[in-house]
């Protein structure tokens, strides 16, 4: 199985920045892809970014492109979701999930095997 705990969320200024980290334990070999994903209350959970762990390739939602990067460190087993520009709409909780599917989707739910618990963000005016 694969570990994942998510930190860095916290409270912050609309305009400000947040870091996420989402380390990864375990059978992190089987690893293909990794995503974070977020989820406001009493609103569906929605993708936001994703990472190919050995490409690297990155995959963004639309309401996040442009402020939010994604970015790996293989050697620590760890993944980031830097957050710039954030806006209100952003607060909610985000979580990592890990998938061992060898596909280039990167959206469904259910292409992710091992889910973190998640790190709370909020974003104040």
């Amino acid at each position: 199985q694969v570990q994942l705990v998510e930190s860095g969320g916290g409270l912050v200024q609309a305009g400000g920045s947040l870091r996420l980290s989402c380390a990864a334990s375990g059978r992190t070999f089987s690893v293909y892809k990794m995503g974070w994903f977020r989820q406001a209350p009493g609103k569906e959970r929605e993708f936001v970014a994703a990472i190919g762990w050995s490409g690297g390739g990155t995959y963004y939602a639309d309401s996040v492109k442009g402020r939010f990067t994604i970015s790996r460190d293989n050697a620590k087993n760890t993944v980031y979701l830097q957050m710039n520009s954030l806006k209100f709409e952003d607060t909610g909780v985000y979580g990592c999930a890990s998938s061992t599917y060898r596909s280039i989707a990167t959206n469904p739910e259910y292409l992710y095997d091992y889910w973190g618990q998640g790190t709370q963000v909020t974003v104040s005016s």
